[in-house]
């Protein structure tokens, strides 16, 4: 039986960025253009499938390598699933780089977005001037940055000149190992992001029940369906009549998962409750206070 609600987080073979970060493999990176013909036919194929289900809600979170919504096609899709009716919400990863005229077509209720502040990339005036047309919009929406020590004096500028309620998130930096934090750096990223130490250290995961592969699924260009990004076992084809019966309670089979994407769904932590409807985007209810830390 299908499930009543359906979280589809969905990653095409598109891995061009526009921004050159040096912690970030997709830097930079150029696709042929027959990715990008190819990419763009599967995201397509994706969004008349997503037409087609009208017997259940859906939400669907676009997670690409790169940056997706430089494309048209990624903005049209978009547009278009916020205005079908069994769409919750449609929301993408993004650096907010693009033009905002196209947002005019879409339903601002039901589309969202998680947005990443890239500190080498962009000037902060400009980020938040691209924030500023989202509130406009009435659009929501969550910001973050990755956590190395140097972009600590920004995120405490960022945090200061954003709306109040906007949830501010810290992805933790590990590549120069576990000491790359101070205690007063530390302390100063809790002080913004109260759920900073779960994405820091991660979540002890095996046999714990988490909603991935039963009511949230990951799905790849060709429609391939895996729990999640990390777990790179099959469980189905979005595209085959009988993918429903893939969809089942399975308990999570890694010793640790330190994926923000991935431990969202595991019902001990609470984070359904903490972030509500904006749980896909990562974004706060905008009445909430500041999130207190998830348990477990």
């Amino acid at each position: 039986m299908a499930p009543a609600h359906l979280d589809i987080l969905y990653r095409g073979p598109l891995s061009s960025c526009n921004y050159a970060c040096p912690y970030c493999p997709f830097a930079k990176r150029r696709d042929s253009r027959e990715t990008l013909a190819r990419d763009a036919a599967q995201l397509a194929r994706f969004v008349a499938w997503i037409e087609g289900q009208t017997a259940r809600s859906l939400g669907i979170l676009f997670t690409p390598w790169g940056e997706a919504l430089i494309r048209p096609a990624y903005r049209a899709a978009m547009a278009r699933l916020s205005r079908l009716p069994q769409v919750r919400r449609v929301a993408a990863q993004t650096n907010l780089s693009w033009p905002t005229g196209w947002l005019d077509e879409c339903a601002p209720e039901r589309i969202a977005f998680w947005c990443t502040f890239h500190p080498g990339e962009t000037p902060l005036d400009r980020f938040l001037g691209r924030c500023a047309e989202l509130d406009a919009r009435g659009i929501g929406y969550s910001v973050g940055i990755v956590g190395k020590r140097e972009h600590l004096p920004v995120l405490a500028e960022l945090r200061r000149r954003l709306r109040p309620d906007v949830y501010l998130w810290v992805n933790a930096y590990r590549d120069e190992g576990p000491h790359h934090y101070r205690a007063d750096d530390l302390a100063l990223i809790r002080s913004i992001d109260p759920l900073f130490d779960v994405n820091r250290t991660g979540i002890r995961s095996r046999g714990l029940a988490c909603a991935t592969g039963e009511s949230v699924i990951s799905v790849d260009g060709d429609g391939e369906v895996r729990r999640c990004h990390t777990v790179k076992a099959r469980i189905g084809n979005l595209y085959d009549p009988d993918f429903d019966a893939a969809l089942t309670p399975r308990p999570c089979p890694l010793a640790q998962c330190r994926c923000h994407i991935g431990y969202a769904h595991m019902p001990h932590l609470g984070f359904r409750e903490i972030f509500g409807a904006g749980l896909l985007e990562r974004a706060l209810p905008p009445s909430d206070a500041p999130p207190q830390g998830a348990t477990g």
